[in-house]
């Protein structure tokens, strides 16, 4: 820069532009005036062209304390070797005639003396195995070895092997998993402390932080990446607790179960989850928050497993159409469609239709802040629930259960049939009293009652609140119906009362899984 200005300032004559001159002969003082303007002109079209060569730093596409925090955290990041044994199948040789000049390369590449695929043999019970392997990332957060990772990596494994920066390689052994969350706790055995991190407190993230992901993106293992908090409180609708914290930091294949850092160096979640068309990062990416992963990672270390509190409601969102009809003023909170008849809520007084807009002194904007929030709290703790009943406010008190785990059941894909039942069309609904023949048609389990669904009106407002063929409607804003004359005097009854929309209870499938839709009566 100073030998470019040296070249500059010359040219313009910069040094000589300011020096004052005795007026020549004759030389009036308007004219001196404007010689000095000009000077003075001179000197600052110097800068000018001089200042471009000053030129500035170039901006830097994160803070200078990554390199740093990376640095500190990595030896405490690993890689996990998932193996899984199949067995081989036993696949018979072609047969070649005697003397064929192929027989020797096929009896050498299928192993004729007993091997798997030989002619006389196969594999036998103490023959080899066909090796399955997952690549994964983890991290320790105890120096006596306890390893954090997803369940997703070691869920099916036989051998699971931790590598650690330095090329260790140590086995290791599941001590809990949830796949609710999609977590695992790891333990494994080391002559030496291993290095640690900690989790930080993911709630105080504010979107725009910036972030860090280390982990064995396609088995390129200790890679760092780093990025901004997106967002937070995701629902990827991959489980009954998401609230993930989202992410542009590079997340790829075999990133799965490695860490999201902080600026300080603390985990504040666990990299799960991508969107992506090809496979590859494209800057969406899902972490699971230290929030929601600490107290479950706590459970599975003391017990092998977790420990939930239950409530025994189903639930399901407040949209703008159910608020209104509810008369909640703004959609919030989570609607009850149905109460177990052995769960503490029903002990304490809850009821359908009832909206949940507070748990525990927590407040419940949606409905799958509540499953979280519950699942969360002590097994036998007596909670202040606040629900919103008919446009009032009621406090229940309930003792929480303990939730018993069970395999999530399929959605439900909508049916077709034909019509063979005499049916009445209802706000674009064609339908019929259940009886045997329907009810065998649809595969509708016996105790369920109501009025079926034979066709719905795809241009219909059912029709976008997918309402489906095979459809049972048992109620209509809390009154139960056995055919299209009972809802249609319910709809002017409630038409008579100011209401613009009215509450379906309606139960679908096999398995008569129940939920609320909202209609508008016009």
């Amino acid at each position: 820069m100073s030998a470019q200005l040296v070249q500059a300032l010359p040219a313009h004559h910069g040094t000589r532009a300011h020096e004052a001159r005795a007026p020549r002969s004759g030389a009036t003082l308007p004219a001196l005036r404007r010689k000095l303007a000009r000077a003075a002109g001179a000197l600052a079209l110097s800068f000018i062209v001089v200042m471009p060569a000053v030129r500035p730093a170039l901006a830097r596409s994160g803070p200078e304390g990554i390199a740093d925090v990376a640095e500190r955290v990595m030896d405490a990041v690993v890689n996990i070797k998932a193996t899984q044994k199949v067995a081989q199948r036993n696949v018979p040789m072609p047969q070649l005639p005697p003397g064929s000049p192929f027989e020797d390369l096929f009896n050498d590449f299928f192993n004729k003396r007993g091997g798997p695929g030989a002619p006389n043999g196969g594999p036998t019970p103490n023959g080899p195995q066909q090796r399955s392997s997952s690549l994964g990332s983890g991290f320790v957060i105890d120096p006596a070895g306890i390893v954090i990772t997803n369940n997703h990596v070691i869920a099916e494994a036989n051998e699971i092997t931790v590598v650690f920066n330095d090329g260790t390689e140590l086995k290791a052994e599941v001590v809990g998993k949830d796949k609710s969350t999609d977590l695992a706790v790891l333990k494994v055995k080391s002559d030496k402390p291993l290095n640690a991190v900690k989790f930080g407190d993911s709630d105080k993230a504010r979107v725009g932080e910036w972030v860090i992901a280390i982990g064995n993106p396609f088995g390129f293992g200790g890679s760092v990446s780093a990025g901004i908090v997106s967002a937070k409180q995701r629902n990827i609708r991959s489980g009954p607790y998401d609230s993930f914290i989202q992410t542009d930091a590079a997340i790829n294949k075999g990133n799965s179960g490695g860490p999201l850092f902080n600026m300080d160096g603390d985990v504040i979640g666990i990299n799960t989850a991508i969107i992506s068309p090809s496979g590859g990062s494209i800057g969406i990416g899902f972490s699971v928050p230290a929030s929601l992963a600490v107290p479950i990672i706590d459970q599975l270390k003391q017990y092998g497993e977790t420990r939930r509190g239950w409530l025994g409601v189903a639930i399901q969102d407040v949209d703008d159409d159910t608020a209104d009809a509810l008369k909640l003023g703004k959609a919030r909170g989570a609607m009850v469609i149905n109460v177990d008849d052995k769960g503490p809520a029903k002990t304490a007084g809850f009821e359908r239709e009832d909206v949940i807009i507070k748990f525990d002194g927590k407040d419940i904007r949606r409905s799958n802040d509540l499953p979280r929030i519950v699942a969360q709290t002590p097994i036998g703790k007596e909670v202040d629930v606040i629900v919103m009943r008919a446009g009032k406010e009621i406090t229940r008190k309930v003792t929480l259960g303990k939730l018993d785990e069970a395999p999530q059941k399929a959605s439900l894909e909508t049916k077709d049939a034909q019509n063979g039942t005499a049916t009445s069309t209802v706000l674009g609904l064609d339908v019929a009293p259940l009886n045997a023949e329907t009810r065998k048609r649809f595969n509708i389990k016996d105790g369920i009652e109501g009025v079926v669904v034979l066709k719905v009106d795809p241009n219909s407002i059912a029709a976008e609140r997918r309402v489906a063929v095979g459809d049972v409607i048992v109620e209509v804003q809390r009154e139960a119906v056995k055919s299209a004359a009972d809802i249609r005097k319910r709809l002017d009854a409630l038409k008579a009362q100011g209401q613009k929309r009215a509450l379906f209870y309606i139960a679908s499938g096999p398995e008569g899984t129940l939920r609320y839709v909202t209609l508008p009566m016009n």
